[in-house]
């Protein structure tokens, strides 16, 4: 395993507020910093009183309070998806954070915090690491695809039915006007049934009358 490097890491602005960044190239399996800081036994009620962010866990009865300034490694923060790792010695009661990526400069140094801690501080404001915006961006990216195709849908369904009731009022206009006789029509009718009747009246002729004989 690659020695310690000689500070390969700057603290600066990060997307949560503080995080430490790689200045140089880390390979992977280079030991990056020491997590470090007054040593709280749990047993004892006063250090076990002891809370902040910055607790960090050996064993059951050992946790080191990383809270002091000069422990820089405190600045790394929380990912899902880490390119670090804390490998922490039980027996020498020493944490050291390790590359187990390669990871090139600019890039934020981060590790995972572990379930307890996650869901502790994390899971209620929601974890902001990168692979868990990205998976919010998928998340909200597809939530809106599906809004617009659900709204698609509803625009070509109200459509069809402007375009079925159209089309049932212009059927319904057409055998209206199919069943409606014309006015011409009408007129040719009654003109023809009056002209019927003049001609029967005029068929019938008086009968001629014969002379009378003379006395």
């Amino acid at each position: 395993m690659p020695a310690l490097s000689n500070k390969p890491y700057r603290v600066g602005r990060s997307k949560t507020g503080l995080g430490l960044f790689a200045t140089q190239p880390i390979k992977k399996g280079t030991k990056i910093i020491r997590y470090f800081g007054p040593m709280l036994d749990c047993n004892k009620k006063k250090d076990d009183a002891v809370e902040n962010k910055y607790l960090f866990q050996i064993s059951k009865r050992w946790t080191v309070d990383g809270s002091v300034r000069k422990n820089i490694a405190r600045y790394i923060n929380h990912a899902c998806k880490p390119n670090a790792e804390s490998d922490v010695n039980v027996k020498k009661r020493k944490i050291i954070i390790r590359a187990i990526k390669n990871i090139e400069p600019g890039e934020e140094i981060n590790y995972d915090y572990g379930t307890d801690y996650f869901k502790e501080y994390l899971k209620p404001i929601g974890c902001k690491c990168e692979s868990c915006e990205k998976k919010r961006k998928k998340k909200a990216a597809e939530a809106r695809a599906e809004k617009a195709l659900l709204k698609q849908k509803a625009a070509r369904k109200a459509q069809k039915q402007a375009e079925k009731g159209a089309g049932k009022k212009a059927e319904k206009a057409e055998k209206a006007r199919a069943a409606k006789p014309s006015k011409a029509g009408g007129k040719t009718a009654k003109a023809t049934k009056s002209k019927a009747k003049t001609t029967g009246m005029k068929a019938k002729k008086p009968e001629a009358r014969k002379p009378k004989a003379a006395a």
